[in-house]
């Protein structure tokens, strides 16, 4: 196996305490002036649309000083909350760190909520002034009730005033001096799954680097690494795993502002990308495609390709030899991967299968699991000593706890330490509800832990299906069967009552077929369902009786998806009670 390089990776920090930071852990402003002293003319933040644009370590904390001028020349006070709302870009992180070298709070928004969902949560945090992409701000100007003390576009050939424009007559970047301490609020984020009265998670700046620097005990990264952020920004993931990760070491981000594959393996490969962080959905997707081309190569071919990949696996996984890099290394040209060092897989379950091919082909690939309200991670598996059916070890500094385990130990799971937040944002309320006095989160997912204490989730405490026979059942571990199977472009499992009185349940599974087998079929809608319950046939056998599907429903429209990929599932659920 491979042999970890260090439990204490953020032991460098020791030459900067009391001198650039006074506290346990340097809040985000003075972490990143640390990392342009240490690498002024590396490269940090890289864009290729709509034009190419790249900033040094220096030249990015010469920009971010001088919007915290120009926040404070607007007005903007100590504690001020400040809106970002906009695709991922050079621009969307100078604003978000020029917040906060202004002393004030970002609100970090989703750039896929409607325009009433926008204002609602502006209006429910206070925000004062908001950074924001064009067409965002042509909407706030139409359509938002609420009004801001100050709008800038993030975007140049705006008819709107462009932040580096807007701020490039403030020179005195020497007067920027940031005073908040570790303890203060640095982001309000307002989860996906936000409904009815807001829940603004306020994580402060020690729950930010704690967690960025705690991760960092479970998996090495380096200055010299590239990450590349296209998940929106606005997320706790890549927020926390790609942009704080990455300006804590001093390594640089490619920023891309489309899901589009010819887009995001173009970027990969002129960003010379070496940290791919993404959701299981790309994930299958890219494996997926490798084992669809080598299938087309005959059986011959195909049994040689099959045979290689699990050697390499096992191969790897017994001696810790990256082996696939070199039997593989045309498959990682084609996919553009042939720089990248790690994958990162997070916001959902991965299939086993997946993880197995990728660490296969070369390239060392782990899965995490974390929540908002943590920052988000609590788990990562190190690379040295993956686990393909867990979502990860325990961070260091974090302790985790099953509540109420069942006979198979899976039980609501439970986190403690300095990656949690302190509460949500004026809403003591729903704090109370999820944190204990003594500092105990309630995750609300269900799982177990082993004696190595490595995390294997189950699912949802919420989503359980009971069944007849008394079972419980997580739809999450049926919808995780079907991840790789091409013909489904979505799928969700919940509960449909078969007998009030008892409250029993069935298990119903709502597919929407891709748009590929529809046209395949003619759109027969007759056939399209043969063919989805053949598939779920082909599923339920795999499953005991009592997490079998019995009941099957195709639809054509798209169910609603967070930023991250995931289905509403209540929204969904909303509606199917409503039939």
């Amino acid at each position: 196996m491979k042999v970890k390089e260090s439990s204490t990776p953020w032991v460098w920090l020791d030459e900067f305490r009391g001198s650039d930071f006074q506290g346990e852990w340097p809040t985000l402003p003075e972490l990143f002036s640390i990392n342009a002293k240490r690498y002024s003319d590396r490269r940090c933040f890289e864009a290729f649309e709509p034009k190419h644009v790249t900033f040094t370590y220096g030249e990015a904390l010469n920009a971010i000083k001088k919007v915290a001028l120009a926040l404070k020349n607007a007005g903007i006070k100590d504690g001020d909350r400040v809106g970002v709302v906009g695709k991922n870009s050079p621009e969307w992180t100078i604003a978000y760190l020029g917040i906060l070298f202004a002393n004030g709070v970002v609100v970090p928004l989703d750039n896929s909520l409607q325009c009433k969902d926008l204002n609602n949560l502006c209006a429910f945090a206070g925000v004062k002034f908001i950074f924001t992409d064009h067409d965002k701000s042509e909407t706030i100007d139409k359509d938002f009730d609420y009004k801001f003390d100050g709008k800038v576009c993030l975007e140049e050939n705006s008819s709107n005033k462009y932040i580096l424009d807007w701020a490039s007559e403030f020179n005195n970047i020497d007067d920027v001096k940031p005073t908040r301490s570790e303890s203060d609020i640095a982001a309000i984020l307002f989860t996906s799954g936000t409904t009815g009265f807001p829940k603004g998670v306020a994580l402060t700046h020690k729950n930010f680097v704690s967690d960025c620097f705690l991760a960092q005990s479970n998996m090495n990264i380096y200055h010299t690494d590239v990450f590349y952020a296209i998940l929106p920004l606005s997320h706790a993931y890549t927020m926390l795993a790609v942009f704080i990760e990455a300006i804590s070491v001093g390594a640089a981000i490619v920023f891309g502002k489309r899901l589009a594959v010819q887009s995001l393996l173009s970027e990969l490969k002129k960003g010379k990308v070496t940290m791919l962080l993404a959701v299981p959905m790309l994930f299958n997707k890219f494996i997926g495609g490798v084992r669809k081309n080598i299938k087309a190569k005959g059986k011959f071919v195909e049994k040689i390709m099959f045979g290689l990949i699990n050697f390499s696996a096992s191969y790897k996984k017994r001696t810790g030899r990256n082996i696939g890099r070199v039997l593989f290394k045309g498959i990682l040209k084609k996919l553009s991967m042939e720089n990248i060092r790690i994958c990162i897989s997070g916001g959902g379950p991965l299939p086993e299968s997946t993880f197995h091919d990728f660490n296969a082909i070369g390239i060392d690939f782990v899965q995490g699991y974390g929540m908002t309200e943590t920052s988000p991670i609590l788990t990562l598996n190190p690379t040295y000593d993956y686990v393909e059916s867990s979502v990860g070890k325990v961070i260091a500094g974090a302790e985790l706890k099953i509540v109420d385990p069942d006979e198979d130990g899976n039980g609501v799971i439970y986190a403690k330490g300095p990656m949690v937040m302190g509460g949500y944002y004026n809403n003591p309320e729903a704090t109370k509800e999820i944190l204990s006095d003594d500092g105990w989160i309630c995750t609300g997912d269900v799982g177990h832990l082993d004696e190595r204490n490595y995390l294997y989730l189950t699912g949802r405490a919420k989503n359980i299906i009971v069944t007849e026979g008394g079972k419980n059942v997580f739809p999450e571990e049926i919808e995780d069967a079907f991840q790789l199977y091409d013909d489904i472009e979505q799928i969700l499992v919940v509960g449909y009552s078969i007998d009030k009185e008892r409250k029993a349940e069935g298990i119903r599974a709502i597919i929407k077929p891709t748009k590929e087998l529809e046209e395949k079929l003619g759109g027969d809608k007759d056939k399209i369902k043969a063919h989805m319950e053949g598939i779920v046939d082909e599923v339920n056998k795999t499953f005991p009786p009592s997490k079998k599907i019995s009941k099957v429903d195709i639809i054509d429209k798209r169910m609603p998806t967070s930023s991250t990929l995931k289905i509403k599932r209540f929204e969904v659920a909303k509606e199917l009670d409503n039939e």
